[in-house]
């Protein structure tokens, strides 16, 4: 049986594959956070590999807070930049696939069409520099490496949007939410089966073609707006939601406006079944009280 090992566990994605394991008894999974595996620390990297010998590793770990990385960009890099890049490198020594969770946030957001794997990234945060590097340091350190690009994730664990607005619909007597940001709510869940659904055709296929970057995000496009007001329908919740400009939010750092993936590639080569946006929100919210 091969074993998987799962690091960033306690995150919203660790959290859905966990929750979807027992649909994948071919495998034996290793969850840890960073209390049972610092990925920063070269040794308890090469300790845990020699104890464990994983025969893939699917990297949920990273440093998320956009806002405090602006002033906190060591941290940021040491989480999203050395740990893939240790993690990548002890894969290649001990001949373990290897996929790493990306994110939107590599690119600029101008673009008016939806981004594909190759078009050019150039991140307008740090947050964003910090997973940029991440990217070349797995792939710098293993060629056959996987690294899958999201966005606007979202899940019934932890701090996300979709609870946040939920949250705040609650309490607040009105809501304001901005419209000009353009991109797809992603569902962890949907996140975590795609990711598990990769690693068969990782140990079967001899195929290096296999390898590289991918887009997966929900299929549609919406607006935060658009995202918050499907929320509160869903739930029958009658808090107004007034459309705004981003500027009436000012934040430390600069959001894409436009975060919209071209899934073309990951459907073809994995032949993955994406669910529409709203009927995974659905399906999150079915989850919740």
């Amino acid at each position: 049986m091969k074993s998987i090992l799962i690091t960033g566990a306690e995150g919203q994605l660790g959290k859905k594959i966990r929750d979807i394991s027992s649909e994948y008894s071919q495998y034996d999974f290793l969850f840890t956070d960073v209390e049972q595996l610092d990925i920063t620390s070269r040794k308890d990297v090469e300790t845990f590999f020699i104890s464990k010998k994983p025969d893939a590793v699917i990297n949920c770990a990273a440093y998320t807070n956009v806002d405090n990385a602006e002033d906190d960009f060591d941290s940021a890099c040491l989480i999203n930049e050395t740990g893939p890049g240790l993690l990548a490198e002890y894969c290649k020594k001990f001949l373990a696939e290897f996929i790493h969770i990306s994110t939107d946030y590599v690119f600029e957001g101008n673009a008016k069409v939806p981004y594909n794997e190759s078009d050019a990234t150039n991140p307008v945060s740090a947050y964003g520099v910090s997973k940029l590097k991440g990217e070349l340091a797995v792939t710098r350190n293993l060629k056959n490496s996987i690294v899958v690009r999201t966005s606007w994730l979202y899940s019934e664990y932890g701090k996300n949007f979709a609870l946040t607005i939920l949250k705040y619909a609650k309490e607040k007597e009105q809501l304001k939410v901005v419209y000009d940001q353009i991109g797809t709510p992603t569902y962890a869940g949907d996140l975590a089966k795609a990711v598990l659904d990769m690693l068969e055709p990782c140990f079967l296929n001899n195929n290096t073609n296999i390898y590289g970057i991918y887009h997966y995000s929900n299929l549609g496009v919406c607006s935060w707006y658009d995202f918050a007001l499907f929320l509160l329908k869903s739930k029958y919740i009658k808090t107004p939601v007034f459309a705004v400009d981003s500027s009436e939010f000012p934040v430390k750092a600069k959001r894409p406006s436009y975060s919209v993936f071209d899934k073309t590639k990951i459907v073809d080569n994995f032949k993955i079944k994406i669910p529409y946006w709203t009927e995974s929100c659905r399906k999150m919210l079915s989850k919740i009280s």
